[in-house]
């Protein structure tokens, strides 16, 4: 099972867990997050006496921390809309299309986006989307109680019509819900949906994780998804307004620079990827109780450690420690974790043992401000999005869908730094320092030379065999809505388009 490819769907069974235990969760997490500064630095993995290598002592820690290396050549964001079209009216429509997003917040508007696309490509009016509320954190949010729902319908409205109702006839009509067959090409909307949209008038969506191919559609179609995910979906004027704040208040806990840390330590996430590494044998029975107990994933008998070893692991809160000590960075730099409840007795203390100023929105944010976000996991999410968005330095421990949505954001954004750990060969580094098999020098060496070149940097988006084996669209949308900034702006585009069309061309 390719693990890393699978998580994408994660959300999309009839997960739950029962209130009282996710409040107690949410509530350890918090008092454990609220106590940090108490932590206490242990040294009980400092004694290291066994050299494999000769590492000069001269050795220097990075020059710079906090900058993506980009080259000679800038870049920024090609979101465009047709506005030289005239607004979209439903007289002009092949019919209405309600779409029911699936999952958690980043792989719900990932979804939403590609709905957009699917929108246009057959003519169709897209109701304003439904929310899940039947994942794992059953979050009754809505659409508009996240996302601005005016400046969604304004942003496309040259594009795809948006409305926020099926007309009064059309709603009266029973609902026949489908699920279109993952990474479809524009072909299959056009041929398959399409006849069926115009007979009826309404076409009904019941999943939109994954639903559209990441490549060979035109360039027109690969500009809306952008802006769709980029500009149309932009939170809430109170969620846009503590999210600042709470940018602002990590700016101010160091010399201006701060890390958010994705730290994807969850239940749901380790019980679905069968890992327990580092865990209590009770805590791991929990998790494999959890597995087992949720029918849509299929993967049920799992060896923890091999699977860390080829990783497929999120790294532990210990490992995500070292990594980034490893790279440099000094124990003062203050951490934000953008994350649910970490799992596990003791897992975030190996975390401040090393790095003792980490911060959450529980931690940040005061009570009246988080008051109306109390357990609405999707509405903490945009503020976690938010505030790594804004980070001087994004880490993230697995490659989820929050992962790639930012990492994707923050290339549109002028390439801010991205951290994307070489997940396989860290945790075998890891393992042999805590055999003493190297120093610490060495170590620290190793680590920087295996991320030297997973920094963000600006590149094209990877191909595969096949679409659920290749760079997401999401994680890179380069060349297609990334351009070079030329001094001549109309060169621009030309060159934008010579990149586009050479890019098709590859594997």
């Amino acid at each position: 099972m390719d693990i890393e490819k699978s998580t994408d769907s994660l959300s999309d069974g009839e997960v739950t867990l029962a209130g009282q235990e996710l409040e107690e969760h949410e509530e350890g997490t918090k008092n454990i997050f609220i106590n940090n500064h108490d932590a206490t630095r242990s040294n009980s993995n400092a004694t290291l006496a066994t050299f494999n290598r000769k590492v000069s002592a001269e050795r220097k820690p990075p020059t710079d921390l906090w900058i993506t290396p980009t080259g000679a050549m800038l870049y920024k964001d090609c979101l465009t809309n047709s506005t030289n079209s005239p607004k979209k009216s439903e007289l002009d429509t092949n019919g209405y299309l309600v779409v029911r997003a699936n999952g958690g917040l980043n792989q719900m508007r990932n979804g939403i986006c590609d709905m957009v696309a699917i929108a246009k490509i057959m003519n169709a009016a897209l109701v304003v989307p439904q929310l899940d509320h039947s994942s794992f954190w059953a979050d009754s949010s809505e659409f508009q109680d996240i996302f601005d729902v005016d400046h969604f319908i304004n942003t496309l409205q040259h594009d795809v019509l948006v409305v926020k109702e099926l007309p009064s006839k059309l709603a009266e009509q029973q609902a026949l819900w489908r699920e279109p067959l993952s990474w479809s090409k524009g072909s299959f909307y056009k041929k398959r949906v399409l006849p069926l949209l115009k007979d009826h008038g309404v076409f009904y969506f019941s999943h939109t994780n994954s639903r559209l191919v990441n490549n060979g559609l035109p360039l027109s179609l690969q500009k809306l998804r952008c802006l769709a995910c980029y500009s149309a979906l932009k939170f809430t004027k109170p969620i846009e307004k503590l999210g600042s704040e709470l940018v602002s208040r990590m700016k101010s806990k160091g010399d201006h620079n701060f890390i958010a840390l994705h730290l994807r330590y969850e239940k749901d996430m380790l019980a679905f990827t069968g890992c327990s590494h580092g865990l209590s044998l009770e805590e791991a029975k929990d998790l494999e109780t959890m597995r087992y107990s949720v029918q849509i994933w299929k993967e049920k008998d799992i060896d923890s450690e091999a699977r860390r070893l080829e990783g497929g692991c999120p790294l532990t809160p210990r490992e995500a420690a070292l990594l980034l000590k490893g790279l440099g960075f000094p124990e003062t730099t203050p951490i934000y974790i953008a994350a649910g409840p970490i799992y596990g007795n003791n897992s975030l203390s190996a975390l401040l043992n090393y790095f003792p100023n980490i911060f959450t929105h529980y931690t940040l944010a005061t009570q009246s401000e988080l008051q109306l976000l109390h357990r609405l996991q999707n509405r903490l999410a945009a503020l976690d999005y938010i505030v790594a968005l804004q980070s001087d330095v994004f880490v993230h421990t697995f490659d989820g869908n929050m992962a790639k949505t930012l990492r994707g954001h923050r290339r549109l954004e002028g390439h801010r730094k991205t951290i994307s750990p070489d997940r396989k060969n860290l945790v075998r580094l890891v393992d042999a320092l805590d055999k003493t098999e190297i120093t610490w020098d060495a170590f620290a060496e190793e680590v920087q030379q295996l991320h030297k070149n997973r920094f963000g940097s600006p590149s094209l988006r990877l191909r595969g065999k096949s679409p659920s084996s290749e760079e997401n669209f999401y994680a890179n949308p380069s060349p297609e809505c990334i351009c070079p900034i030329n001094s001549s702006p109309s060169s621009t585009p030309y060159f934008y388009r010579f990149l586009s069309n050479l890019f098709d061309t590859l594997i």
